[in-house]
């Protein structure tokens, strides 16, 4: 079964739509906030490498997107603390709890979230939960979301073709393994 193969080929085809910088711009401002998935490297890889000369373009775009809609996800986390605190759903001790080990580690752990694959939502919401500050929250976002997605952009751009050679040899492969190792992962935490 080539599966993953006729992904990788639509996501290729899609990348090269008229619409995909609008797309970008949209998964990548509510991955930041609340969609869990896809990522936006999901798109900015096959734009990137069907028009090379506009991936650093790319790149500002979704990073532009995804600190906004982080941004967003801040402000959610300031209303859904006061909707759980105002219901009862959560003890303030625990709350003072979670903002004595956010004021120490906030800045680390958003910029960790923004360029790691951890889900940056889960910062953006926490960190609006904790009143981090805004400026270092904004700061640190474009600075990690940037580094992420310019990094994406270089690496396409450098290692494009090779790349995209090796992936339609080798991606059902490389699929069914992830899926396995998802599997055993969940199969582990439970």
């Amino acid at each position: 079964m080539q599966v993953f193969s006729k992904l990788y080929q639509k996501a290729l085809n899609w990348a090269q739509s008229q619409y995909a910088v609008y797309w970008l711009s949209v998964v990548s401002f509510l991955e930041s906030s609340i969609l869990p998935y896809p990522p936006p490297d999901i798109i900015l890889a096959p734009m990137s490498l069907k028009q090379p000369n506009k991936a650093y373009r790319y790149a500002l775009i979704c990073t532009v997107t995804s600190v906004l809609g982080g941004l967003a996800g801040y402000f959610l986390g300031e209303i859904l603390l006061n909707f759980l605190l105002g219901y009862g759903l959560i003890k303030i001790e625990m709350i003072d709890i979670a903002k004595q080990w956010f004021d120490q580690y906030d800045i680390w752990f958003v910029g960790l979230a923004a360029f790691s694959p951890l889900p940056y939502k889960l910062a953006t919401i926490t960190a609006g939960t904790m009143n981090m500050a805004l400026l270092p929250f904004v700061l640190i976002s474009l600075l990690a979301r940037g580094a992420r997605y310019y990094l994406v952009a270089f690496l396409v751009r450098r290692f494009g073709n090779q790349a995209d050679i090796w992936l339609q040899k080798h991606i059902d492969r490389l699929g069914y393994v992830l899926v396995v190792i998802v599997i055993l992962g969940i199969w582990y935490v439970n």
